[in-house]
């Protein structure tokens, strides 16, 4: 008998079953129940594109689709509907078949009939294409019709059942109390290579972490033999049952790694909750596991541009997870040495534990985030990390584009196009005091809305645009677009803006210490993402809904804002500092700026805000590159060498700290004092190495180096030590003592450890000594005085009035 149930989507995937394709829900009841969904009633669909001049022989081309039929996949409908593309009407052909591996061969056969322009949605995954026709998306709770199966039919769930209607939606899932306790594992592998890199045929995995709700585990191998541990943690995974699994860089080394060594030893990693199906790479590079969530957290880990070196260790500290200094730190290439060691073992145990809780801290502060995205985005959570900004947006708009009966184009290969960015004004170079930073709210998409940009509303021909109620006409370039109706873009970024502004009224109703503020905050902020996305992805060459010429009036537009902002300012007698995109840093005069503020609010029709205020502010000459105080008492550094990734650890310190002393107190000699202390611990000898490392990016294969830079020489060194280095790889390097260039004297960090071998006087030259005078230099200090014994060098303050008395 049907009956009806409460799930709350978690993934989706398809099987072919016979000879027609399943697709597999797979949910959690209100209840806690695991369960499986099966719906045998959708099948695959693509759109032939009638062209213009055969729209009165829509018949025939059908039947003409029709003949192309074969038995093992037939076609088994062709229906002549219209749809919208790019915004006008169109007459097309809808093919529908019944194997999903049958689009690919019937599209080009389609494609080729006299008639057709093209054929399109016919790249769009079958389980994907599913969920978006049906309105589904993960993490919210649906009510649906079904029958129980009487097996479970090769699940590992508690129940299975067949779906007789479809999914209706119960709840946005907007509280977090909503959502039953979902089943978290963070895992981490440890390898023995004495040769570098690791070799799945031949070095065997030592220990294996896991971290979930009852605690922790550590399955470690027999010496060498490693077949215990690894049939431990599949035993460990099928009875802790998680239904999101996560990792570090898992995605790339610790699954790919695992099971390669599996199969080699002859081991089936039967981790999934499809019997008999192992985790597989899948689109964007993710592992799939059938039935839980992999979830690979350096992935969003990525995305935090105040990290450089995204190590987990650093992340982990970044984020308030576990500090550096309370943790056991061992380099990989100690491993060996820590393994063959029975002393050493415990310590090198206590890593990969500190390694395993350190994810699953993260987890606990990604996962919220990265839910929300899945949600709002509707991709299922395995994928939405792995996938670019660009592609998230897009999924969201093929959503949109399904409902409003837009057709999606195809994804074409171009070549990259240029044009003209964002203003970014030179600073009035030196420190000013009482600084308010202004920020135009989501300027872009607001552009966007207000201009109505889009691919689809683009007008060619001036005359045309008396059909439309005028057209708005970007600055600079020229480029037109109809005032009415709206376009595709300007009613999806409407739509983002308005759910993340009735978000953020939602979240006033809670206090910020509760599951239900937190949940509706990282919504917000994943919708934040995707509406400010929208203008990057056009012209993007990757993209569908491709624009180069929406992407240039954008920017024109933008530029046009800020310089108008800037005159108005400026009349008002206000001393406009800097200026950056959708920033300006203005002189803060309370009256002067709520009159700017109410300005562009209503003569030019955006929002801006007050985003901080400096009490004291540096620049150099240079864009993009100051040091503030805030009204904290935080220090905030944009573009020197302090956030950074190719300067060491000890530069970037110094010139922190530096910033902070100058700022703080105006006094330069205290910061020339603490240079020279640095300088005298630095050639004492007690600077550790790890403050040392220079980390610079691969931008190339090895082999495309033509110039021997110091990070190439000490990835050649690496390689050479039997590591595995790539293009994107982050080399880290330390310049030694010795004679000829210095790229000649650059070692990989981990072959060096006597601190007596370090260029003591490279650092001092090419690395403190440079990141201090960024600023001190500005305020007259010289090489000479950092490395001289005293000083008489006068306060910043000081050097205010000198400049004013000119």
């Amino acid at each position: 008998m049907p009956e009806r149930i409460n799930f709350i989507l978690l993934d989706a995937s398809y099987e072919i079953a016979g000879r027609e394709p399943v697709i597999v829900l797979w949910g959690l009841t209100e209840s806690g129940e695991r369960v499986v969904l099966l719906d045998r009633r959708f099948r695959p669909y693509f759109y032939g594109l009638i062209a213009k001049g055969f729209e009165d022989q829509s018949q025939r081309i059908a039947e003409n689709v029709k003949r192309l039929s074969r038995g093992r996949s037939p076609i088994i409908n062709v229906g002549i509907l219209t749809r919208r593309y790019f915004g006008r009407p169109r007459k097309v052909v809808r093919v529908t078949t019944v194997i999903p591996e049958s689009v690919r061969e019937y599209r080009e056969e389609v494609r080729k009939l006299e008639g057709i322009e093209d054929v399109l949605e016919a790249d769009i995954r079958f389980a994907m294409r599913y969920l978006i026709d049906k309105n589904l998306y993960p993490f919210r709770l649906y009510e649906v019709l079904v029958e129980k199966n009487p097996s479970n039919q090769g699940f590992r769930v508690d129940s299975v059942y067949t779906i007789a209607s479809d999914p209706v939606l119960v709840e946005e899932m907007s509280r977090a109390k909503l959502l039953p306790e979902l089943r978290v594992l963070a895992f981490d592998i440890e390898v023995y290579s004495e040769r570098g890199s690791p070799n799945p045929a031949k070095d065997p995995v030592i220990i294996i972490t896991v971290k979930s709700s009852e605690g922790e585990e550590v399955f470690t191998a027999e010496e060498f033999d490693d077949k215990k541990p690894i049939r431990e943690f599949i035993e460990y995974v099928r009875k802790y049952d998680p239904d999101i699994i996560v990792g570090y860089n898992s995605n790339h080394f610790d699954w790919p790694y695992l099971l390669q060594r599996a199969h080699y030893l002859g081991i089936r990693v039967d981790v999934t909750r499809r019997i008999g199906a192992e985790p597989t790479t899948s689109v964007y590079g993710h592992v799939s596991v059938p039935g839980r969530l992999n979830v690979d957290l350096y992935d969003y880990a990525e995305e935090i541009h105040e990290v450089k070196v995204k190590t987990l260790e650093e992340v982990a500290e970044y984020l308030g997870v576990m500090k550096k200094s309370e943790r056991v730190l061992i380099e990989w290439w100690q491993i060996p040495e820590y393994w063959r060691d029975k002393k050493k073992r415990p310590t090198l145990i206590r890593y990969a534990l500190d390694d395993v809780q350190a994810t699953y801290g993260l987890a606990e502060k990604m996962l919220p985030f990265a839910i929300q995205l899945s949600t709002v985005t509707g991709v299922p959570l395995d994928q939405v990390g792995a996938m670019s900004v660009g592609f998230r947006l897009e999924w969201y708009l093929m959503r949109a584009a399904y409902e409003r009966e837009e057709l999606v184009p195809n994804r074409v290969e171009r070549r990259e196009e240029s044009y003209k960015g964002a203003i970014v004004l030179s600073p009035l170079k030196g420190v000013h005091e009482n600084i308010a930073v202004l920020d135009f709210s989501s300027m872009y998409p607001n552009i966007m809305i207000k201009y109505n940009v889009g691919p689809d509303t683009i007008v060619d021909d001036p005359t045309e645009c008396g059909k439309y109620g005028g057209c708005h006409v970007a600055p600079e370039v020229g480029h037109r677009f109809r005032k009415e109706p709206p376009g595709f873009f300007k009613s999806v970024l409407e739509h983002l803006l308005n759910v993340r502004k009735t978000i953020r009224q939602q979240i006033k109703k809670f206090p910020p210490d509760s599951p239900e503020y937190r949940v509706l905050d990282e919504r917000q902020k994943a919708v934040k993402v995707l509406a400010n996305a929208a203008y990057g992805y056009m012209g993007w060459s990757g993209a569908r809904w491709y624009c180069r010429r929406c992407a240039e009036a954008v920017t024109a537009w933008g530029r046009h804002l800020i310089l108008s902002a800037i005159e108005y300012a400026r009349k008002l007698g206000l001393k406009v500092v800097y200026g950056d995109t959708d920033s300006l840093f203005v002189e803060y005069d309370k009256a002067k700026v709520e009159k700017l503020i109410e300005y562009v609010e209503k003569e030019l029709g955006f929002d801006i805000k007050i985003d901080k205020i400096y009490k004291r502010v540096f620049f150099t000459e240079a864009k993009k590159r100051y040091v503030g105080l805030l009204e904290d008492g935080r220090i905030d550094i944009v573009g020197f060498e302090a956030v950074r990734g190719d300067w060491s650890e000890l530069a970037k310190e110094v010139q922190w700290q530096v910033a902070e002393i100058v700022l703080k107190t105006g006094d330069t000699g205290k910061a020339i004092e603490y240079v020279r202390k640095i300088v005298k611990q630095l050639k004492e000898g007690h600077i550790p190495i790890e403050k040392l490392v220079i980390w610079k990016t691969l931008s190339k294969s090895i082999n495309e180096y033509e110039h021997e830079a110091p990070h190439v020489v000490a990835a050649r060194r690496a390689i050479a030590a039997g590591l595995k280095v790539s293009s994107g790889d982050k080399i880290g390097y330390v310049i030694v003592k010795g004679t000829g260039k210095i790229s000649q004297r650059a070692y990989p960090y981990f072959m060096v450890r006597d601190t007596s071998k370090i260029d003591v006087d490279y650092y001092v030259d090419k690395q403190i000594i440079p990141a201090a005078l960024r600023i001190l230099g500005y305020f007259g200090v010289t090489e000479k005085q950092l490395k001289a014994v005293s000083t008489g060098q006068r306060s910043i303050f000081d050097f205010f009035q000198r400049k004013s008395t000119k």
